[in-house]
């Protein structure tokens, strides 16, 4: 489907009411999720003393994706969104309530980190697919990339806000663990009433086909669709190549840098600075500057983490990671922009659930990652996660470039 040639402006997406009331829920859920994150780390650190720990934990999330991610987008297309976003937004507020109770009484262990990493991996896998494919209901066609960046504007803003008071509220005695997990229990409560103010659209008619055949005819459709399918798979490769440096965060700085927590938050909040600063500059760019724009920041992605890893000193790696954060966002939200720009309306949930697919990747591969980061290394571990995303990026260009070409008839 053609994107309209109108150029927004930076805000325009936000003057409309319903999808506003969306974008604060998201503000809210994913600034309990970014101080949880945090925490999580924190603590899972704590209690196993390895990297192997922190990646096990983000294990358990994408094994619980890798499951829940191909029915999330049947469901998304098939039934209530805001019904979905409201019961998914509750399970994620009820499993952050669940630890805090254990921190506070004592009684954590790991293997409850676990189990609430299965819940907020579930519970991701079914809001994301159907908060992109509400915005598209809520928002007009011409505003859809202006929404979906100020959506991921929102997003990593939370990552400068959250990752920073979760850290300084940790080293903070009367709060600590437990109460940053309090916190994020009020944020998710909070989210669910927020969604609860956009207004119900009825899902669109049953096709007649059961769940299977729905998923079924979703990946048909992206097999017919080269631009689809090319866009699918590099953000998929990296995603899962690339993000699991996160997961390696807390090891790098207690154990290289010799800081506590709060270092940890900075350090992700430099990331988030830079994400928020490219999509504000993001939000009103034409859809067709996204292909080169998008090769552009994963190519800045690739070098910037590379020499990340390679800085001894944390203020000047600190510095870096704001480059860090920067392209990888921007890669992964003209991504997203694109997909929902060429697939047709009634294929959004399924297809941004095949796009999840990135985030199961992320948590199967940060197990393994950790293992490597054991064995050989934080640092050389991210610096051949920077080289895998160079190699990945420029093939995606190649691809791009040969599906634009022009065919030559044959003589």
């Amino acid at each position: 489907m053609a994107a309209d040639d109108t150029t927004s402006g930076r805000f325009d997406a936000l003057r409309e009411p319903d999808y506003k009331w969306l974008w604060w829920g998201g503000v809210f859920v994913f600034l309990a999720s970014q101080a949880q994150q945090v925490a999580r780390g924190w603590l899972a650190y704590e209690l196993t003393g390895n990297n192997r720990g922190l990646g096990g934990v983000i294990f358990g999330f994408g094994v619980s994706s890798l499951i829940a991610v191909p029915v999330s987008g049947v469901v998304a297309d098939r039934f209530s969104k805001r019904k979905i976003l409201v019961l998914a937004q509750s399970a994620m507020a009820l499993a952050a309530l669940g630890i805090a109770l254990a921190v506070v009484t004592d009684t954590v262990a790991y293997w409850m980190l676990i189990a609430a990493s299965v819940v907020q991996g579930t519970g991701m896998s079914f809001l994301g697919p159907a908060r992109l494919a509400m915005t598209a209901d809520l928002i007009d066609r011409r505003l859809l990339t202006n929404a979906i960046f100020l959506s991921n504007a929102s997003i990593q803003a939370t990552r400068v806000i959250g990752p920073v008071v979760a850290g300084v509220l940790i080293a903070v005695e009367p709060v600590g663990i437990g109460g940053v997990y309090f916190i994020g229990t009020a944020l998710a409560a909070l989210s669910v009433l927020t969604v609860a103010r956009v207004p119900a659209i009825a899902p669109r008619p049953r096709t007649g086909r059961s769940g299977f055949g729905d998923l079924a005819d979703g990946i048909a459709y992206v097999r017919r669709n080269k631009q689809l399918q090319r866009l699918l798979v590099i953000g998929v490769l990296v995603v899962m190549v690339g993000f699991p440096h996160i997961t390696l965060l807390p090891g790098l700085v207690e154990d290289d840098f010799e800081l506590d927590a709060w270092a940890f938050g900075a350090l992700t909040a430099s990331a988030a600075i830079g994400a928020v600063t490219a999509s504000l500059a993001l939000a009103n760019v034409h859809v067709r500057r996204l292909g080169p724009l998008q090769f552009r920041a994963g190519v800045l992605f690739a070098v910037s983490l590379a020499i990340f890893a390679a800085i001894p000193i944390y203020w000047p790696a600190a510095a870096v990671m704001v480059f860090v954060g920067a392209a990888s966002s921007a890669f992964q939200a003209m991504n997203n922009s694109q997909v929902l720009t060429i697939a047709d309306v009634e294929y959004h949930g399924r297809v941004q659930s095949l796009m999840m697919l990135a985030f199961t990747g992320f948590g199967l591969a940060a197990l393994p990652v950790g293992l490597l980061a054991d064995a050989y290394g934080i640092r050389e571990v991210m610096v051949g996660e920077g080289v895998l995303i160079g190699l990945v990026v420029l093939g995606g260009e190649a691809w791009r470039r040969r599906d634009a070409a022009p065919e030559v008839p044959l003589l």
